[in-house]
């Protein structure tokens, strides 16, 4: 199956969803670009016109490889004059950012956090997650550098903490959110995945130093197994092939490794089992959360997902779950 499908029911949910959401205000139409990147990653951002320098949520646009990427930005209300955390949020394969803020509502939580919210939009309604070169994206370190400039404009403009920046997502964006983790450790405070695994095969991806990670997933998800999709079926003619990926347990045993963290221990709550490595010298925190009859969904959320996706759990807010992680979490930072 495909790691974000792109049959007819998904797209008709999204496309619904997309309506609604322009009618409340908050348009989803992005800036749209196949053509390779040129030049070295340069970024300059530029408000909508209908955006103010105040105002909670804006679409904003940046240029980076001579490409306009775009992005919701949200912005916590007060904050005084100190830096503040930033919350990078990637959604799933077919989505869009604004689709990603409704599923997730993570200001209603990042709000009392003080925390910048961004929601940047992936090409194509999709994120470069692996290290597979494809006639889609010939380029597979885009998002990477996208994200890394995207991190530093919102540090010049935004007062984002450049020590407290985090990267979550769902699906194919929450195996992007472990690629920045996995090779960019240093640039992320933490990371945390929901329904999203480690790229594996050719399109592999390891990390490479200590970081906080915590995965997000359901125990019976149909559309990604909590296995793994080693070997995903051909993604529908003139799409992006979908990422091969390793299970949610492996991934988290690959970040506890560079963490160089000490033995797992498993504790069952209601409705769901926690899985926490003992940090190592770095004190980079690793947990998986499984939870129980839960399928390719975000925990704890109101929007409903497409058919083949399986229910959403209500035994945790993943939102909560993820916002209290970052808060708590002990990365390298100085």
């Amino acid at each position: 199956m495909a790691a974000y499908p792109t049959s007819h029911p998904s797209r008709r949910w999204y496309g619904a969803l997309a309506l609604v959401l322009a009618l409340a205000g908050c348009g989803t139409t992005a800036d749209r670009d196949a053509g390779r990147p040129t030049g070295p990653a340069t970024a300059t951002a530029t408000a909508t016109a209908s955006a103010t320098a105040s105002a909670p949520l804006t679409r904003e646009h940046l240029r980076v490889d001579g490409r306009t990427r775009a992005y919701l930005l949200h912005r916590p209300a007060g904050g005084g004059h100190g830096r503040r955390p930033l919350v990078v949020a990637f959604h799933g394969r077919g989505a869009t950012a604004a689709e990603m803020r409704e599923q997730s509502r993570l200001e209603e939580d990042a709000r009392a956090r003080g925390m910048l919210v961004v929601y940047p939009e992936g090409l194509r309604t999709a994120w470069g997650a692996g290290t597979q070169v494809t006639r889609q994206r010939p380029d597979t370190d885009a998002d990477v550098r996208f994200v890394e400039a995207l991190i530093g404009e919102l540090v010049r403009t935004e007062r984002a903490d450049p020590q407290r920046a985090y990267a979550v997502g769902f699906s194919n964006g929450g195996s992007m959110a472990l690629r920045m983790a996995a090779e960019r450790p240093g640039l992320l405070a933490g990371a945390a995945s929901v329904s999203g695994q480690l790229p594996s095969g050719p399109a592999a991806v390891r990390p490479t130093g200590p970081v906080p990670v915590l995965i997000v997933y359901g125990a019976d998800d149909p559309v990604r197994p909590l296995a793994g999709l080693p070997h995903p079926d051909p993604a529908p003619a003139g799409e992006e092939p979908v990422t091969p990926t390793r299970s949610a347990r492996a991934s988290a045993e690959m970040f506890a490794s560079a963490n160089k963290a000490g033995p797992a221990a498993t504790e069952s709550e209601k409705g769901f089992d926690r899985t926490v490595w003992r940090p190592g010298p770095t004190g980079a925190d690793v947990r998986l959360i499984v939870v129980h009859g839960a399928g390719h969904s975000w925990p704890g959320s109101a929007i409903t997902p497409p058919e083949g996706f399986g229910p959403t759990s209500t035994a945790l807010s993943a939102t909560r779950t993820v916002l209290e992680f970052f808060t708590s979490a002990h990365g390298r930072r100085m």
